[in-house]
């Protein structure tokens, strides 16, 4: 869990120059108008006047020096704030792996890691800013007190009221900065989610349906930014009647005391200024905008934070050919019982074909078995071993993984293919086994194509995909990995997997009844159940099974 304090406090050495510098501030603003004061009795005086004025001149050189330093520390306060908070939300978005951020959009991901966590960041300044803005208010009340009670009591009062609408700006104005930032974010996810099938969006002749889609949440942003400037409107009007209020509440006093004698014109200037510095409290809506922006921020990152990341063994593996086991394994996720009681003795360094109909959760048992989920019951090992108990770098060590649709990652194709930075030789070894070589020694570039810019079918990028998971030593799990290969590329890697000369174990799910055919066991789900484990030629003879295919 994360806190506003927490991120307020990452200022570390920011803050309390910050601080001092406000400090400076307030006590510049405090001690001009006594230093003014002095020069106009002595101007009315006729004499002594110059060394006032000079003073005065090195008060205002100061003030703005101080906000020169605090607009500076400011910055890199926030800056740095906001590059640890990146750091920290990003972790936990990797590290909770694709159970763990389940519940949340890609785009709004993305909104809470970059403009959340810059709003957010704004704790520890806005923070410091409202407490110091504290000072001239308080020792002016001082001040005047000091050179008439009165002229205190006007100001007390005034004052009073300046807070109650700053009390009620903050009140209202928390809320509405939180529903605005969750608002922008469910944009962005919208947004996110057309770009991810902006293809089939252009085939299908859908733009304008989907641009209104996207865009239709925008009168409810209107909306909550409109009600967001009302209440800053409103309270900024308020303070506008109330500040003027108390300057003339304290000049009327002034005046009298001034007839009377008991004050100098001096005196009455500088309870002028001190009641301005009372009124200019309506000023800080803007900084108390700033700190319910950062509490919504906070509340968003906190909502990141709170992915509990996957939690790896210590364990290495022993030496093993690779044999799965699944020991009463079930998933249940939003009620849906997605795998139930499955049990499973697979033999190491043999291919095994996943097959059911459409929502058997075929998909399920390949990320149990690569460990990219847990499961609610039971248990899964390799050579033994329960993965839990297994260390992440053994585990992606032994286990590799590849999709239907794989996401490449990396600035060239030979980033894509080998992430770990492994050897040259053994990236040419997976691009020549998965027979991404084919096409990728094609390339004016080669493996130094940028990945971004690499004409890519769906089916070349399956094999970079495959490519990447070659290296893995004893496990290979692929979850529809061949769907958009061409029946001949499709066969020639199926026959490498068959005759894998590393010995691993092959799990593959598929709806193809020809690489069913050439794997040595089939295991048959249906509705989260294993129904049959058998070679395919056995299952064969069942026309239930060869519905399956189609």
């Amino acid at each position: 869990m994360i806190t506003f304090g927490e991120v307020a406090k990452r200022g570390r050495g920011w803050l309390p120059l910050i601080g001092f510098n406000a400090l400076i501030g307030s006590g510049v603003t405090l001690a001009l108008p006594t230093i003014l004061g002095r020069s106009v009795d002595s101007i009315v005086a006729g004499s002594g006047y110059t060394q006032w004025l000079i003073a005065a001149a090195g008060l205002i050189a100061l003030g703005i020096t101080a906000s020169i330093v605090d607009a500076f520390a400011g910055a890199a306060c926030v800056a740095e704030t906001t590059a640890w908070l990146r750091h920290r939300l990003v972790r936990h978005v990797i590290h909770g792996g694709p159970e763990g951020t389940r519940d949340f959009e890609t785009g709004d991901l993305v909104t809470r890691v970059s403009a959340n966590a810059t709003d957010a960041a704004q704790a520890g300044p806005a923070a410091v800013t409202a407490v110091a803005a504290i000072a001239p208010p308080v020792g002016s009340l001082v001040l005047l007190a000091l050179i008439d009670p009165w002229l205190a009591a006007a100001f007390f009062g005034g004052v009073l009221l300046v807070i109650f609408v700053l009390w009620t700006f903050a009140k209202r104005t928390a809320h509405v900065s939180l529903a605005y930032q969750e608002t922008q974010g469910r944009i962005a996810a919208l947004l996110s989610e057309s770009l991810t099938g902006i293809r089939t969006i252009a085939a299908a002749g859908t733009t304008e349906r989907e641009e209104r889609r996207i865009l239709g949440l925008l009168p409810e942003l209107h909306k909550q930014g409109v009600v967001t400037w009302r209440i800053l409107a409103r309270s900024g009007a308020q303070a506008a009647i109330v500040g003027p209020l108390v300057l003339v509440a304290v000049l009327a006093v002034g005046g009298l005391q001034l007839v009377s004698g008991r004050i100098t014109a001096g005196d009455l200037f500088a309870a002028s200024q001190y009641a301005v510095l009372g009124a200019g409290l309506g000023n800080l809506t803007g900084v108390l905008g700033e700190i319910a922006r950062a509490k919504a921020g906070v509340h968003r990152a906190a909502e990141v934070i709170a992915i509990e990341p996957i939690a790896h063994g210590s364990l290495a593996l022993p030496i093993g050919p690779g044999h799965l086991t699944f020991d009463g394994v079930s998933v249940v996720a939003g009620g849906n019982v997605l795998l139930d009681n499955v049990n499973l003795d697979l033999p190491g360094g043999v291919t095994v074909a996943v097959v059911g109909p459409s929502g058997a959760g075929k998909s399920v048992l390949a990320a149990i078995a690569a460990r990219l989920r847990d499961p609610s019951a039971g248990q899964v090992s390799l050579d033994g071993v329960p993965l839990q108990a297994v260390s992440r770098r053994a585990l992606r060590s032994a286990v590799g993984c590849a999709f239907e649709r794989p996401q490449l990652v990396g600035r060239t194709i030979g980033e894509a293919i080998a992430p770990n930075q492994i050897s040259p030789i053994r990236t040419l070894a997976a691009a020549r086994a998965t027979h991404a070589h084919d096409f990728v020694s094609r390339l004016p570039d080669g493996y130094f194509t940028s990945l971004r810019r690499a004409p890519m079918s769906g089916g070349e990028r399956q094999r970079l995909g495959l490519a990447r998971a070659w290296s893995a030593s004893r496990l290979l799990v692929l979850d529809d990995a061949t769907s958009s290969l061409d029946t001949a590329t499709e066969r020639q890697i199926s026959r490498t997997l068959t005759e894998d000369r590393h010995h691993r174990t092959r799990l593959i799910v598929t709806h193809r009844s020809a690489t069913a055919a050439r794997a040595d066991l089939v295991v048959w789900l249906d509705h989260g159940q294993v129904r049959a484990v058998a070679p395919h030629a056995d299952l064969w003879h069942d026309t239930s099974y060869r519905q399956v295919f189609g």
